[in-house]
This record gives C-alpha cells, sequence and structure tokens, in this order.
C-alpha cells in the first residue's frame, strides 16, 4: 500500500512526474507531444552552433604565432604575446580613443533618436500620413552600405550637396569634408541616425501599442496635456523596453562597425577614424598577421561583455530590470 500511494505521488499532469529523476522522462514525453516545435529549435541550435560556435575555436590564434599551413595546433604557442605586441604598438592609444569617442557619440545620438521619432509617429493622428512617413524612413536602413556610403561621399565631396550646404553656413568655400578631421565623426553619425533611426523605432512602436489606453483618459481626466501624457503614461508604459535595448545597445559601444568606416576614411582622417576593428581588419587581412589580429578582436569582445554584464547588473539593481 504504501509502494502504491508513492508511486501516486510521483504521477503528474498527462504523462509528466515530479522527483528528481524526473527531467528526461518529461523531456521525452514533450518531445512526442512537440516534434515540430523541436524541428524547429534543432534548426536554430544547429544555426548557432555552426556559425557561432564553432569558429570560436579560431580563437587559439589569438596566443599562437599562427601559420595557415601549420593550422590551428601546428603553429608555435606564445601565450599573450600578441597581446603585449597590441598594448605596447604605437596605434594603441589612437585606437582606443577614437573607439571610444565614437561608440559613445553614437550611443548619445542613436540609442534615444529612434525613441524620439517613435513618440512623434505616435502623436500623428492622420494614418496615411503616418504610414508615409514610416515607410520612406524604413528605405535606408535596407540600402546597401556600400551604396550608402556612396551616397555620403557624394554629398560631401567638394561641390557635394552637403559641402555646398555647409559653406553657405558658414561662408567658407565647398570642400571635401571626409579631408577634414573635425568634419568625420559628425558625418559617420549623422549617416547612422539617417540609416537606423526608421528601422529602430519599429520596436518601440510595437511597445507604445501595448500601453493601456485607459492610462491616457485617465490622465486627460485629470487635465493633462499631450506633453505630460508622454512623460508620464508612455514613457514609463515602455521604459522596460527602453532599458533592455540600452543594456544591449552599451554591449556594442566597443564594436563600432569596421565597414561604413573603411568606406569612409582615408589618410587625411586617419588620426580620428581608426579604431580597433579597422585595426583588426588591416593587421588580419591585409598584414595576414592573424595571431595578432584575433588578439585584438577577442580584447574587444571581452570589453564588450564586460560593459554589457556591468550594465546589466546596475540597472538590474537600479530599475529592477535586466536581461538577465
Amino acid at each position: 500500500m504504501a509502494k502504491t500511494h508513492k508511486n501516486k505521488e510521483k504521477k503528474h499532469y498527462r504523462g509528466y512526474i515530479i522527483g528528481k529523476h524526473a527531467f528526461f522522462h518529461n523531456l521525452l514525453v514533450d518531445i512526442r507531444r512537440n516534434k515540430v516545435l523541436y524541428l524547429f529549435l534543432i534548426v536554430i541550435l544547429a544555426y548557432f552552433a555552426i556559425f557561432h560556435y564553432a569558429p570560436m575555436v579560431g580563437l587559439v590564434m589569438a596566443f599562437e604565432k599562427y601559420v595557415p599551413v601549420k593550422g590551428f595546433f601546428g603553429s608555435k604557442w606564445i601565450g599573450l604575446q600578441n597581446f603585449r605586441n597590441f598594448f605596447t604598438g604605437p596605434y594603441v592609444g589612437r585606437l582606443i580613443k577614437n573607439t571610444v569617442i565614437i561608440g559613445l557619440l553614437d550611443l548619445l545620438v542613436n540609442f534615444p533618436a529612434p525613441i524620439i521619432f517613435a513618440l512623434l509617429l505616435n502623436e500623428i493622428r492622420l494614418k496615411f500620413f503616418k504610414r508615409t512617413v514610416q515607410t520612406i524612413s524604413y528605405m535606408p536602413y535596407f540600402i546597401s552600405s556600400v551604396v550608402a556610403m556612396g551616397l555620403v561621399i557624394s554629398f560631401t565631396k567638394a561641390g557635394g550637396f552637403i559641402s555646398e550646404a555647409v559653406a553657405r553656413y558658414t561662408g567658407g568655400v565647398s570642400e571635401n569634408l571626409l579631408n577634414s578631421s573635425k568634419w568625420f565623426r559628425p558625418i559617420y553619425i549623422l549617416s547612422g541616425t539617417w540609416q537606423s533611426i526608421g528601422y529602430g523605432s519599429i520596436i518601440y512602436l510595437a511597445a507604445l501599442s501595448s500601453v493601456d489606453q485607459e492610462l491616457y483618459d485617465a490622465a486627460k481626466v485629470d487635465g493633462a496635456g499631450r506633453v505630460r501624457q508622454c512623460l508620464h503614461v508612455t514613457l514609463p508604459g515602455i521604459a522596460p523596453m527602453i532599458i533592455m535595448m540600452f543594456i544591449m545597445r552599451m554591449g556594442m559601444v566597443f564594436s563600432v562597425g569596421a565597414d561604413k568606416i573603411l568606406l569612409l576614411y582615408n589618410p587625411s582622417n586617419y588620426n580620428v577614424s581608426d579604431v580597433i576593428n579597422t585595426y583588426v581588419y588591416r593587421v588580419g587581412i591585409l598584414d595576414t598577421n592573424f595571431g595578432l589580429s584575433t588578439a585584438v578582436g577577442l580584447f574587444n569582445s571581452l570589453v564588450g561583455t564586460f560593459m554589457l554584464m556591468t550594465s546589466n547588473f546596475i540597472l538590474k539593481k537600479t530599475a529592477e530590470v535586466s536581461m538577465f
């Protein structure tokens, strides 16, 4: 009788059981009942395993004098020498400084820009006009970076649309703005705003649609105008999404994209445009020093991970919202 009673206590809902050794049993039961979902899960896991985790074997190059002919396990092990070469090199100060400045400027300008744009779109009541503006704002995101930066180069060269506008505003002569160090960063940041402001606003527009409309009605009854409704209803309603996106953005401050910079920079603006990722490209692809480029890339990734974890920890303690 006691044994029968114990077996009954182990039974759970629809074949699932509870107990110390129930995990694998419940997993098999769940797989049999949700075969299609697990099939999709296998595809996703295979993608990450093949394209994200398997290439991490190549990180061993950061600690080797890597020779392609000898491979990962035949090249000479040199420990932390590649890291020492980077941190004692002549460009380390410039690279870190430019990466931090461009990353922070991008965070300060291009993180709030989609939020502000989404808030403005949310206030538009004419549906046709709102959809038109949204569609137009999305278009630059789907343009190839090569084409987009080609347009930027054309607009900022001597005689270009932007160069002419700057010359009229400053009272100077139209010149190639990308040949001037003081104009590279504004051009890079604002070109990013142009490309991403529309697409980046999608997630905030989705969050705005979930804000309880009764809160707006209550605010109107209390005499709140559009600005007060935005400050006391809209922004608190989407605050968790803003915090989540901010945490993710903090992890990318050091990951300033090399693709756009490679298309825009030239010897005239190297002192302000050369960042860690462009250095990795030059050392790894052009100079074929794969060990050094891997070491620098690993350092960059570790810093990004540290910033992600730190911002997540701080916001978890202060705002009680976090990714994990």
